[in-house]
Protein backbone atom coordinates (compact mmCIF):
# COMPACT_ATOMS: atom_id res chain seq x y z
CA UNK A 1 0.00 0.00 0.00
CA UNK A 2 1.26 3.27 -0.82
CA UNK A 3 1.52 5.38 1.91
CA UNK A 4 0.17 9.04 1.95
CA UNK A 5 2.30 12.34 1.82
CA UNK A 6 3.88 12.88 5.41
CA UNK A 7 2.55 9.70 6.66
CA UNK A 8 6.08 8.17 7.28
CA UNK A 9 7.43 11.30 8.72
CA UNK A 10 4.22 11.35 11.27
CA UNK A 11 4.64 8.04 12.60
CA UNK A 12 8.30 8.11 12.58
CA UNK A 13 7.66 11.34 15.33
CA UNK A 14 5.53 9.56 17.24
CA UNK A 15 7.56 6.36 17.65
CA UNK A 16 10.98 8.31 18.52
CA UNK A 17 11.69 9.16 21.72
CA UNK A 18 12.07 13.25 21.79
CA UNK A 19 15.72 13.98 22.53
CA UNK A 20 14.16 16.95 24.60
CA UNK A 21 12.79 14.84 27.66
CA UNK A 22 14.84 15.82 30.64
CA UNK A 23 16.68 12.70 31.90
CA UNK A 24 16.36 11.96 35.26
CA UNK A 25 18.04 13.50 38.49
CA UNK A 26 20.00 10.78 40.30
CA UNK A 27 19.52 11.48 44.23
CA UNK A 28 23.09 10.74 45.69
CA UNK A 29 22.55 7.96 48.04
CA UNK A 30 22.72 8.93 52.33
CA UNK A 31 25.49 7.66 53.42
CA UNK A 32 24.84 5.58 56.55
CA UNK A 33 27.04 4.42 59.10
CA UNK A 34 30.27 3.31 58.87
CA UNK A 35 31.98 0.99 61.02
CA UNK A 36 36.12 1.29 60.40
CA UNK A 37 36.95 4.20 61.56
CA UNK A 38 35.77 3.47 65.37
CA UNK A 39 38.90 1.20 65.22
CA UNK A 40 40.78 5.74 65.49
CA UNK A 41 37.99 5.96 68.91
CA UNK A 42 39.02 2.92 70.34
CA UNK A 43 42.56 3.70 70.29
CA UNK A 44 42.12 7.39 71.44
CA UNK A 45 40.17 5.87 74.44
CA UNK A 46 42.79 2.95 75.44
CA UNK A 47 45.29 5.55 74.44
CA UNK A 48 43.91 8.48 77.21
CA UNK A 49 43.43 4.99 79.57
CA UNK A 50 47.09 4.42 79.04
CA UNK A 51 48.64 7.69 79.59
CA UNK A 52 46.32 10.03 81.93
CA UNK A 53 44.03 7.25 84.31
CA UNK A 54 46.80 5.11 84.91
CA UNK A 55 49.66 7.41 85.60
CA UNK A 56 51.98 6.73 88.17
CA UNK A 57 53.25 9.13 90.36
CA UNK A 58 54.57 9.09 94.02
CA UNK A 59 51.50 9.62 96.78
CA UNK A 60 53.64 12.48 98.15
CA UNK A 61 53.99 14.14 94.70
CA UNK A 62 50.57 14.05 94.16
CA UNK A 63 49.10 15.62 97.71
CA UNK A 64 51.83 18.17 96.45
CA UNK A 65 50.12 19.14 93.53
CA UNK A 66 46.70 19.07 94.60
CA UNK A 67 47.95 21.27 97.35
CA UNK A 68 49.31 23.84 95.02
CA UNK A 69 52.67 23.42 95.76
CA UNK A 70 56.20 22.13 94.25
CA UNK A 71 57.38 18.53 95.05
CA UNK A 72 60.74 17.16 93.93
CA UNK A 73 60.77 13.58 93.37
CA UNK A 74 63.80 11.41 94.07
CA UNK A 75 64.63 7.84 94.32
CA UNK A 76 63.32 7.20 97.96
CA UNK A 77 59.97 7.55 96.57
CA UNK A 78 60.18 4.65 93.63
CA UNK A 79 59.77 2.00 96.65
CA UNK A 80 56.48 3.21 97.34
CA UNK A 81 54.64 3.64 93.83
CA UNK A 82 51.73 1.48 93.00
CA UNK A 83 52.30 -1.64 90.71
CA UNK A 84 48.70 -2.18 89.50
CA UNK A 85 48.20 0.95 87.48
CA UNK A 86 51.24 0.68 86.12
CA UNK A 87 50.55 -2.79 84.43
CA UNK A 88 47.44 -1.53 83.40
CA UNK A 89 48.59 1.63 81.90
CA UNK A 90 50.89 -0.37 80.15
CA UNK A 91 48.32 -2.76 79.04
CA UNK A 92 46.10 0.16 78.15
CA UNK A 93 48.58 1.70 76.31
CA UNK A 94 49.65 -1.69 74.32
CA UNK A 95 46.57 -2.72 72.99
CA UNK A 96 46.23 1.41 71.95
CA UNK A 97 49.25 1.19 69.85
CA UNK A 98 48.11 -1.93 68.15
CA UNK A 99 44.35 -0.70 67.45
CA UNK A 100 46.33 2.70 66.00
CA UNK A 101 48.40 0.59 63.40
CA UNK A 102 45.07 -0.99 62.38
CA UNK A 103 43.48 1.96 61.72
CA UNK A 104 46.41 3.12 60.16
CA UNK A 105 46.45 0.12 57.90
CA UNK A 106 42.26 0.32 57.06
CA UNK A 107 42.70 3.80 56.36
CA UNK A 108 45.18 3.26 53.92
CA UNK A 109 43.37 0.96 52.01
CA UNK A 110 40.54 3.49 52.18
CA UNK A 111 42.46 6.42 50.98
CA UNK A 112 43.49 4.34 47.85
CA UNK A 113 41.38 5.99 45.93
CA UNK A 114 42.16 9.16 46.75
CA UNK A 115 45.94 9.09 45.14
CA UNK A 116 46.77 12.16 45.10
CA UNK A 117 45.44 13.70 48.70
CA UNK A 118 48.71 14.37 50.57
CA UNK A 119 46.60 15.22 53.97
CA UNK A 120 45.24 11.08 53.78
CA UNK A 121 49.20 9.87 53.65
CA UNK A 122 50.43 12.29 57.01
CA UNK A 123 47.18 10.85 58.73
CA UNK A 124 48.38 8.00 58.37
CA UNK A 125 51.97 8.06 58.71
CA UNK A 126 51.28 10.41 62.25
CA UNK A 127 49.56 7.24 63.47
CA UNK A 128 52.35 4.80 62.60
CA UNK A 129 55.18 7.23 64.01
CA UNK A 130 52.84 7.83 67.06
CA UNK A 131 52.33 3.91 67.37
CA UNK A 132 56.62 3.08 67.14
CA UNK A 133 57.16 5.51 69.69
CA UNK A 134 54.22 4.85 72.09
CA UNK A 135 55.31 0.75 71.69
CA UNK A 136 58.77 2.57 73.84
CA UNK A 137 57.00 4.26 76.18
CA UNK A 138 54.30 1.88 77.27
CA UNK A 139 56.79 -0.24 77.32
CA UNK A 140 59.16 1.39 79.61
CA UNK A 141 56.33 1.78 81.73
CA UNK A 142 55.39 -1.90 82.07
CA UNK A 143 59.58 -2.69 83.05
CA UNK A 144 58.67 -0.25 86.12
CA UNK A 145 55.75 -1.87 87.29
CA UNK A 146 57.68 -5.65 86.57
CA UNK A 147 60.28 -4.54 88.80
CA UNK A 148 58.12 -2.97 90.96
CA UNK A 149 56.21 -6.18 91.36
CA UNK A 150 57.50 -9.76 89.84
CA UNK A 151 60.92 -8.96 89.85
CA UNK A 152 61.35 -6.92 92.53
CA UNK A 153 64.53 -6.54 93.74
CA UNK A 154 66.60 -6.86 90.83
CA UNK A 155 67.21 -3.17 90.80
CA UNK A 156 67.51 -0.81 93.93
CA UNK A 157 65.60 2.51 93.83
CA UNK A 158 68.52 4.35 91.79
CA UNK A 159 67.83 1.83 88.82
CA UNK A 160 64.05 2.16 89.13
CA UNK A 161 64.27 5.79 89.13
CA UNK A 162 65.99 5.49 85.57
CA UNK A 163 62.89 3.87 84.56
CA UNK A 164 60.78 6.20 86.14
CA UNK A 165 62.06 8.91 84.45
CA UNK A 166 61.37 6.73 81.01
CA UNK A 167 58.30 7.11 81.86
CA UNK A 168 57.49 10.91 82.94
CA UNK A 169 57.46 11.42 79.61
CA UNK A 170 57.49 8.21 77.88
CA UNK A 171 54.01 8.03 77.35
CA UNK A 172 53.10 11.08 76.27
CA UNK A 173 55.19 12.71 73.37
CA UNK A 174 54.93 9.61 71.10
CA UNK A 175 51.22 11.37 70.72
CA UNK A 176 52.92 14.01 68.43
CA UNK A 177 52.60 12.34 65.46
CA UNK A 178 48.44 11.95 66.32
CA UNK A 179 48.85 15.34 66.71
CA UNK A 180 50.30 15.87 63.09
CA UNK A 181 47.44 13.57 61.58
CA UNK A 182 44.97 16.21 63.10
CA UNK A 183 46.79 18.82 60.84
CA UNK A 184 46.29 16.90 58.16
CA UNK A 185 42.69 16.17 58.66
CA UNK A 186 42.53 20.23 58.76
CA UNK A 187 43.95 19.92 55.39
CA UNK A 188 41.81 17.21 53.90
CA UNK A 189 38.97 19.05 55.20
CA UNK A 190 39.75 22.77 53.72
CA UNK A 191 42.18 21.68 50.88
CA UNK A 192 41.12 19.18 49.53
CA UNK A 193 37.51 18.98 50.74
CA UNK A 194 37.69 15.54 51.45
CA UNK A 195 36.25 15.36 55.13
CA UNK A 196 34.09 17.24 56.84
CA UNK A 197 34.10 20.77 57.36
CA UNK A 198 32.91 20.57 60.80
CA UNK A 199 35.32 18.23 61.29
CA UNK A 200 38.33 20.26 60.31
CA UNK A 201 37.43 22.90 62.50
CA UNK A 202 37.50 20.43 65.68
CA UNK A 203 40.81 19.33 64.63
CA UNK A 204 42.06 22.75 63.96
CA UNK A 205 41.48 23.22 67.40
CA UNK A 206 42.93 20.02 68.87
CA UNK A 207 45.85 20.50 66.79
CA UNK A 208 46.92 23.99 66.62
CA UNK A 209 45.59 24.53 70.29
CA UNK A 210 48.16 21.62 71.73
CA UNK A 211 51.00 22.91 69.19
CA UNK A 212 50.84 26.11 70.19
CA UNK A 213 50.47 25.63 74.02
CA UNK A 214 53.42 22.96 73.84
CA UNK A 215 55.43 25.59 71.91
CA UNK A 216 55.16 28.17 74.09
CA UNK A 217 55.46 26.05 78.02
CA UNK A 218 58.00 24.28 76.40
CA UNK A 219 56.38 20.98 77.68
CA UNK A 220 57.33 18.19 75.21
CA UNK A 221 54.33 15.77 76.72
CA UNK A 222 51.61 18.32 75.79
CA UNK A 223 50.40 16.45 72.92
CA UNK A 224 49.71 13.15 74.75
CA UNK A 225 46.92 14.97 77.45
CA UNK A 226 44.14 15.42 75.11
CA UNK A 227 44.64 14.41 71.50
CA UNK A 228 43.78 10.76 72.30
CA UNK A 229 39.96 12.97 72.71
CA UNK A 230 40.33 14.28 69.06
CA UNK A 231 41.35 10.60 68.02
CA UNK A 232 37.93 9.52 70.02
CA UNK A 233 36.12 12.32 68.25
CA UNK A 234 37.13 12.06 64.81
CA UNK A 235 36.44 8.30 64.57
CA UNK A 236 32.83 8.60 65.90
CA UNK A 237 32.55 11.50 63.73
CA UNK A 238 33.79 9.91 60.32
CA UNK A 239 31.36 7.02 61.51
CA UNK A 240 28.22 8.72 61.73
CA UNK A 241 28.66 11.36 59.79
CA UNK A 242 29.36 12.71 56.13
CA UNK A 243 32.93 12.73 54.41
CA UNK A 244 33.77 11.96 50.76
CA UNK A 245 36.58 10.08 52.52
CA UNK A 246 33.81 7.37 53.94
CA UNK A 247 31.26 7.22 51.18
CA UNK A 248 31.01 3.87 49.43
CA UNK A 249 33.53 3.23 46.66
CA UNK A 250 31.21 3.65 43.40
CA UNK A 251 33.34 1.14 41.59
Amino acid sequence: MTALPGQSSVAASVQAPSSSAPAPVARPARQGFTAWPLWASAAGALGFAGTIVFDVRPDAETEAWLSGEDYSVTSADMLGLAVLPGRLGWTAGLFAMALLLVFAAVWWRRMQRFESSVGAKVVAFGAIATAAAGLLGYGWKGALANYLGPEAGLYDEHGLFVYYMLTDFGAYFPWFGVLVSALAMVWMAFAERLVSRVLGVVSALFGLGLLTLMLVSGVPGIPGTLIQGWLVIAGVWLAVGRSRVTERDPA
